[in-house]
C-alpha cells in the first residue's frame, strides 16, 4: 500500500496504537525483524486465552509471523491502518479515524467467518494466524485497559444479539474470552428503536460522551441479527504543555485557501523533541504524560509536490529520529466524523461478506447472516493541554431472510382496515379504515 501526501496541505497522522508509542511497519509480518521498543524492558505480557488444541483452523490467507504474538498483531494492524488511511483521505476535508476500533470490531466478526468470506476478510484486514491473533489481541486489550494516573486509555467490546435466535455458544465464548465482548440479548424485531438507543447509550458511556448516536435511524430493523461494537477512548496531556498565552491567530493554507487558525507554539529553550527530516518531509513526536503514547506529526516540506509513504517508510523515519530543540508551531483543532464503510470495504476486496454469498457459519452453524453495514465515528480535540480522542465502530449483521423460527410481529403503526364479523353466521357487521387514531 502506498500513501500519497498532497503537499498543498498539512496532514496529521495521529496514532494511539498502544505499545508505548511504538509504530511498526512493513508489507508482511514475516518480512521484518522485530523493531526496537522505546525501552527494551517495556513490553506487553502475552496472554494465552485459548488452549492450543482449541484454536480456530488456520487458513492460507492469514499472515504467518515468527515474532511475538503482540508484535505480530500490531504489525498487521498498522499495515491495515495505512491501507484504511489511503481509502479515507480525500485531501479536501479533515479526516480522523481509529484503525484499532475498526480492526477490533471486524476481528470479532472474523472469528465467525468461514470459507471464501474468511479469506477475503483475512486479506483486507491483514489477519494473522490464530496462534498469534488470539493471544495478541487479548494481550493488547488487557494492556490498553491498565489504569494509569498519567492518562486515560480504554477499549471495550460488546455484542448485541437478537434474543429469539440461536447462535453457536462456541462463537460467543471465543469472542468473550479473547476480546472481552459479552453478549446482550435485544429484540430488534419488535423493539428496534429501544435496541438502537441501548447500543448508542453504551457507546456514549464508554467514550466519555464524545461519540453520540453512532447507529442512526434506519440501520437496524426486524432482520437485524447481531451488532458487534468496539469503543476506544483516550485523554492525555503533553509532557510539556503549550502555554496558552503564546497561542495566536495565524494563517493556515487549507484546501479551500487561506484560513485563520489558533496557532500554538513552543519556541522556548526546553522545546526539545524527537525529530526527523529529509528532503521531502519533517516529522516530530509529541509525547504524552506516562511515556506510553505519542502523537507523530508529518509535515511535507514542499506544498507543490506529492510524497509517497508507506508503513515501512514511516517506521524507518521513526527509527531515524533524534532529540533536538525545535521551534514548533501547531494549530489547535477539534472535529468529529462518521463514516459508512460498506462500500469502502467492498472496494478493498471484502465483497462476499456484504452479499448473499456470505459465510458466517461459525457464528450460527448456517450460512444465514451477512454484514449489512460497518459504521465508524471518531472525535478528536487537540489543544494546549493535550489531546482527547474517542472512536467507536459497529458491525451490523442481518439475516439473509427472516429466520423461520421468528415470532411474527403485527405492528399497526400505519393506516389499516378493520372488519367486525359474526363468526357464527358469517355476516360482516362492520367495516372501516383507520388513518389517524388520534382524531
Amino acid at each position: 500500500m502506498v500513501l500519497v501526501l498532497k503537499m498543498k496541505y498539512l496532514y496529521f497522522l495521529f496514532f494511539i496504537l498502544v505499545l508505548f508509542g511504538l509504530i511498526l511497519g512493513c508489507s508482511k509480518p514475516s518480512e521484518i525483524e522485530p523493531p526496537n521498543l522505546i525501552n527494551p524492558d517495556d513490553s506487553i505480557q502475552v496472554i494465552n486465552p485459548v488452549n492450543l488444541e482449541d484454536l480456530p483452523q488456520e487458513i492460507n490467507a492469514e499472515f504467518k509471523c515468527s515474532m511475538d504474538s503482540v508484535e505480530c498483531v500490531v504489525l498487521a494492524n498498522n499495515e491495515f491502518a495505512f491501507d484504511m488511511y489511503d481509502e479515507l483521505i480525500s485531501h479536501e476535508e479533515n479526516m480522523f479515524f481509529s484503525p484499532w476500533s475498526i480492526t477490533t470490531a471486524l476481528a470479532m466478526t472474523y472469528e465467525g467467518a468461514n470459507g471464501k468470506t474468511k479469506e477475503e476478510m483475512a486479506n483486507v484486514l491483514k489477519m494473522v494466524e490464530p496462534k498469534h491473533r488470539l493471544p495478541g489481541f487479548a494481550s493488547i486489550i488487557d494492556s490498553v485497559n491498565t489504569k494509569s494516573q498519567d492518562y486515560k486509555l480504554s477499549t471495550v467490546n460488546a455484542l448485541w444479539a437478537q434474543e429469539s435466535y440461536q447462535f453457536l455458544p462456541s462463537y460467543f465464548e471465543l469472542v468473550e474470552t479473547v476480546y472481552g465482548g459479552k453478549v446482550t440479548n435485544l429484540d430488534f424485531v419488535s423493539e428496534t428503536e429501544k435496541s438502537r438507543i441501548t447500543i448508542n447509550d453504551w457507546v456514549e458511556d464508554n467514550t466519555n460522551n464524545k461519540i453520540k448516536d453512532l447507529i442512526p435511524n434506519g440501520i437496524l430493523g426486524p432482520t437485524t441479527a447481531l451488532v458487534l461494537t468496539n469503543a476506544v477512548y483516550f485523554k492525555g496531556t503533553w509532557v510539556i504543555e503549550f502555554d496558552k498565552k503564546n497561542t495566536y491567530e495565524a494563517k493556515f493554507d487549507a484546501a479551500q485557501g487561506m484560513v485563520n487558525v489558533d496557532m500554538m507554539k513552543r519556541t522556548d529553550e526546553d522545546a526539545k523533541f524527537k525529530y526527523f527530516e529529509d528532503s521531502k518531509v519533517q516529522m516530530i513526536e509529541l509525547p504524552y504524560e506516562g511515556d506510553r503514547l505519542s502523537m507523530f506529526v508529518i509535515l511535507p516540506k514542499d506544498k507543490t509536490e506529492d510524497v509517497e509513504i508507506n508503513n515501512y517508510k514511516f517506521n524507518q523515519w521513526q527509527s531515524s529520529m533524534e532529540n533536538k530543540r525545535v521551534k514548533l508551531y501547531l494549530p489547535k483543532f477539534k472535529f468529529e466524523q462518521k463514516k459508512m464503510l460498506k462500500e469502502i470495504f467492498i472496494g478493498m476486496g471484502m465483497v462476499e461478506s456484504f452479499s448473499s454469498l456470505a459465510d458466517f457459519s461459525l457464528m450460527t452453524g448456517k450460512k444465514d447472516l451477512f454484514i449489512s453495514q460497518v459504521i465508524h465515528q471518531a472525535y478528536i480535540d487537540v489543544n494546549e493541554e493535550g489531546t482527547e480522542a474517542a472512536a467507536a465502530t459497529a458491525v451490523v449483521m442481518n439475516f439473509k431472510s427472516a429466520p423461520d423460527d421468528s415470532t411474527p410481529v403485527f405492528n399497526a403503526n400505519h393506516p389499516f382496515t378493520f372488519i367486525i364479523k359474526d363468526q357464527l353466521s358469517g355476516s360482516i357487521l362492520f367495516m372501516g379504515e383507520v388513518v389517524n387514531p388520534s382524531e
